[in-house]
């Protein structure tokens, strides 16, 4: 079944991964509406990345609710689910006016409508492919690239030309249509075409034994390997966020113009593709866990640069070495939680996963700009 003609687990991935471009590409914009909050508001930048970082946390939280409900009932319900709940959260930001808004209607109800993106389209695309299940999931983590590249611009734009308020009437609004549109192709597992996984077939009895081999949620978190990923992940989800969500107000302090700014990020966004396709690839022949390290290597690098980086092109070639390990890290995360514990209880197994290290990711932004407002550095 896998070698008919045509596939339907690639409808899957393209449902995922246009849903994946709307759903990161437009919290990604948050660095861009940063300065507009900041002056209509008077708030410092701790205030201000309070609510992103509150926004990254919950969605790491509602991400083991969603794993366990994407394995019981699939991705097309709780997608659905997400499209409304996010519109709803960016039509509020447009209504914003007191500090207690922003982190409601963004830190809650944004991040609860983001939640759902990476556990429930990564575990599914991991269910509908044995081979390439790296190149798969990258091609998915692509449309967070390609949402960073564009929708930063998009938002600059739109700021630029219609306010921050009507844009994001506009982001919630497409967002929410495109995301309710594409989570209509989506199906949980091959089972419901009538279907095995890509490969499953060549696998043989191998494939039988790897099965047997699917641990449990409870099972795994009994494992040491599950809590080193966690750590991992941790770790990168806290110099990531910090990224995102403070390179365009750096940029800003040197004195570069708001598009420009923006175009920092998006070249992070760029870059970012080339890493998850190269990355998630490579995963498929050496293994996660080796590709894993040589994009730490990657990371380290872009970091030690960036304490140099006080002129617009040393933040773009910084922006483009560090935004090749970002698409690495998200494209890996999911074939490495397949290849350590299986696909039985992948939703749930990585959603935990995403919850425990996202406590990095929201930590950073916060911990950044309170540096910065005592430091001024």
């Amino acid at each position: 079944n896998s070698n008919r003609r045509f596939f339907y687990g690639y409808i899957v991935v393209a449902a995922s991964f246009f849903t994946i471009f709307l759903m990161h590409g437009t919290s990604t914009t948050y660095g861009v509406f940063f300065n507009p909050l900041q002056t209509e508001f008077g708030w410092s930048r701790t205030m201000v990345s309070g609510a992103h970082s509150l926004a990254f946390f919950l969605e790491g939280l509602f991400a083991i609710m969603v794993g366990s409900l994407t394995d019981k009932f699939g991705p097309r319900k709780v997608i659905v689910t997400s499209g409304f709940i996010l519109g709803l959260g960016y039509y509020l930001m447009s209504q914003v006016n007191a500090g207690w808004q922003l982190y409601f209607y963004y830190g809650v109800i944004v991040g609860m409508g983001i939640a759902s993106g990476n556990v429930t389209l990564l575990s599914t695309t991991a269910r509908w492919f044995t081979k390439r299940r790296g190149m798969m999931s990258g091609i998915v983590k692509v449309g967070t690239g390609i949402g960073i590249f564009v929708m930063p611009l998009v938002a600059s734009w739109l700021i630029a030309n219609y306010g921050w308020r009507n844009s994001y009437v506009l982001l919630g609004l497409s967002a929410m249509v495109g995301i309710v549109a594409a989570a209509q192709f989506l199906r949980r597992d091959p089972s419901q075409k009538g279907l095995q996984p890509y490969g499953a077939d060549e696998q043989g009895d191998d494939n039988s034994s790897l099965v047997d081999q699917s641990l449990s949620f409870q099972e795994a978190m009994h494992t040491r390997q599950f809590w080193m990923v966690c750590a991992i992940y941790f770790m990168t989800w806290y110099i990531s966020l910090s990224v995102t969500v403070h390179i365009v107000p750096r940029a800003l302090d040197l004195g570069v113009s708001a598009t420009r700014a923006a175009m920092v990020l998006s070249t992070i966004g760029g870059t970012s593709i080339l890493g998850r396709l190269v990355m998630g690839g490579a995963s498929d022949r050496i293994g996660s866990r080796r590709v894993l390290v040589i994009g730490h290597l990657v990371l380290m690098t872009a970091l030690a640069w960036l304490q140099f980086a006080d002129e617009l092109w040393a933040l773009y070639l910084f922006a483009a070495i560090y935004g090749f390990s970002h698409g690495g890290f998200f494209a890996l995360v999911s074939p490495l939680v397949a290849e350590l514990f299986g696909t039985r209880s992948h939703g749930v197994i990585f959603g935990t996963v995403l919850f425990l290290s996202q406590i990095g990711g929201a930590i950073g932004p916060t911990a950044t700009a309170r540096i910065f407002d005592i430091t001024g550095s």
